[in-house]
Formats: C-alpha cells, structure tokens, sequence
C-alpha cells in the first residue's frame, strides 16, 4: 500500500458527499452547502424582515407582562385612590411616582389597567383563534374532501356569512346573548369561522390532485386518515398565517365591542372598555384615552408584522 503527500477534502456539492484532491476547504462554503433543518431554514427567511422580528419581539414582551401581571402591577387594578382623580403622568406637573401613567375618573392606576388588561387582551385572541381555527379546519376539510352537496351546503352558509359585516354580525349575536366578555368571544369566533372554512377548503383542493394522495388513496387509506394524517399537515401553512393576523383582528374587534359596551362590564380591565369609560374626558385628561388606544394599536401592528414575517417563510412561492 502506497501513500501520496496528498490532502483528501470533503466538499459538499449538490447535497451529496464527494473527495477532491489538492483543493482547500472553505468553511463559508461548507456553511452555505450544508443542509439546513426545517427551523434553521423558517428563520433565515423570517429573519430576514425586521418588521416581523420587531413585531415578535414585541408580542413577547406583552406575553411576559400578561403572565406576570399581579408581581409587575403596581397597584389592583380594580383599586380607587379617590384622593388622587385624573392625576398626570408622572412627567406632567402635578403627576406621581405613584401612578406612573396617571389615574382615570374614579382614581384607578392607568398602569395597572393596561397591564391586566393585556392578559384579557391575549387570553380573548387565543380563544377566539383557537375555536375559530378548530372549527373552521374540520368545516373546510370535509367541504374540500368529500365535494358535492356538503360542500355546497357548507360554502353557502359561509357565503351568508361573509355577505354581512362582520363587527355587525358579531354585535347582533352579543345583543341576542347578552353583553359579557364570554358571549362576546363566542360572537369573534364565530365571525372569524369563514375565513379559516374558505381557505382550508382551497388549499384541500389543491392538494387532492397531487401524486401521494391518488397513491394513498390507491393503498387503500381511510378517508379520516387520508384527511387529517396526509393532507391537513401540507396545508398548515396558510393557516398559521391566517391565524396570526386572526388574533390581531380578535383583539381589535373586542376591544370595539368592549367600546360599544357589549363586550366586558366595568370594572373588567379590558383596553376597549377603558376607552368607553372615560371618552368624555378626551381634551381634559388626554392620558386616559391615550394609553389604552396606544397598547390596543402597537399589539395589532406587532401581530400584523408577524403575520407578514410568517407568510415570507412559511410561503414557497416567496423564496428566492
């Protein structure tokens, strides 16, 4: 056996493994031809738009407070100081280390206010997308599957849907069940349903036409099989992207209802109903409308610019 004053390099070319001669390894380019797991690959490209990882980093920062609520609040929010009516921020004459944003008319902590108010804010979107999304996936499965007369009979009803505005929609099924931070849930989730039927339907659709499907379907596979264990995976990402922007919409929609005084009663800290019950105080004490109408704005953008970032990574027709 002879041996060669030779260097052996493993390069990666096209995915395969291959032994070149005299050639120098560049760990850039090892990088670069490596195969990437399917995490490493969504984040490259949800990197890519700082908008969306702006809008993360923000919705986790609300997550953090919404949990820690009652350690970070400085006061109950359901607490009166009576001493102490539409006081200023801090940073204004005649504001208090006390009540860093101020005070509303009854001497509530603003503070406190909104920091409760983002766990009811959060906890009304994870709801409302939830049974939305549940709903929804098995309406639009069965329509896109089975065709026919379920199919028409779902789509119409969906088409109704659609054909009346959807805040209306949502106000009218809170007055016939009464106002309440439940009821006014059920009526989002309800409002959201058709969107999530119509495009679970479309991309069934387009996947009932593709080779695995004909060649499961050909072995024998059962229909409940056939639907949630080979198709309903491959159309996940439209979903996760309407979801995401489903629970901005949640939010903003409840804290309308809560405006209009069919979503949650006083004292609830719900950003909505905080904004109804002081809106007579707009040019006196501008700080009572303001800080509510900012989380409920910056909460909504955040979602939305996630929402954006996950239909870049999450899309293959958007990868470059």
């Amino acid at each position: 056996m002879t041996h060669h004053n030779r260097d052996l390099n493993v390069l990666l070319e096209d995915g395969e493994m291959r032994l070149e001669e005299n050639r120098p390894v560049d760990p850039e380019l090892l990088l670069l031809k490596a195969p990437q797991g399917a995490f490493a690959q969504f984040w490259r490209y949800f990197s890519k738009n700082r908008g969306a990882v702006a809008g993360l980093i923000f919705i986790l920062f609300i997550i953090i407070v919404a949990l820690a609520a009652q350690w970070i609040a400085p006061h109950s929010p359901a607490e009166q100081f009576r001493g102490h009516l539409l006081m200023p921020p801090v940073w204004m004459e005649g504001g208090s280390w006390q009540f860093i944003l101020g005070t509303d008319d009854v001497g509530r902590d603003i503070l406190s206010r909104l920091i409760y108010g983002a766990r009811l804010s959060l906890l009304v979107g994870v709801v409302v997308v939830i049974v939305s999304l549940i709903l929804g996936i098995t309406l639009g499965l069965l329509a896109g599957y089975f065709g026919g007369i379920l199919e028409s009979i779902i789509m119409r009803v969906v088409d109704i849907m659609l054909a009346l505005p959807s805040l209306l929609l949502a106000l009218v099924l809170v007055a016939i069940f009464g106002p309440s931070i439940v009821n006014a849930s059920i009526a989002l989730a309800f409002v959201a349903l058709p969107h999530y039927v119509r495009l679970t339907r479309a991309t069934v659709m387009s996947e009932m036409e593709k080779d695995y499907v004909v060649a499961s379907k050909v072995a024998g596979a059962r229909h409940t099989r056939q639907m949630f264990i080979n198709i309903l995976p491959n159309c996940l990402a439209p979903l996760i992207v309407q979801a995401t922007l489903g629970f901005s919409n949640a939010i903003l929609d409840m804290a309308a209802l809560g405006f209009l005084g069919m979503g949650a009663q006083p004292p609830t800290p719900e950003w909505g109903t905080m904004l109804s019950d002081v809106l007579q105080y707009t040019q006196s004490a501008w700080w009572v409308v303001a800080f509510p109408g900012i989380a409920i704005l910056l909460t909504v953008l955040a979602f939305n610019l996630m929402g954006d970032g996950l239909r870049d990574a999450l899309d293959p027709k958007l990868k470059v």
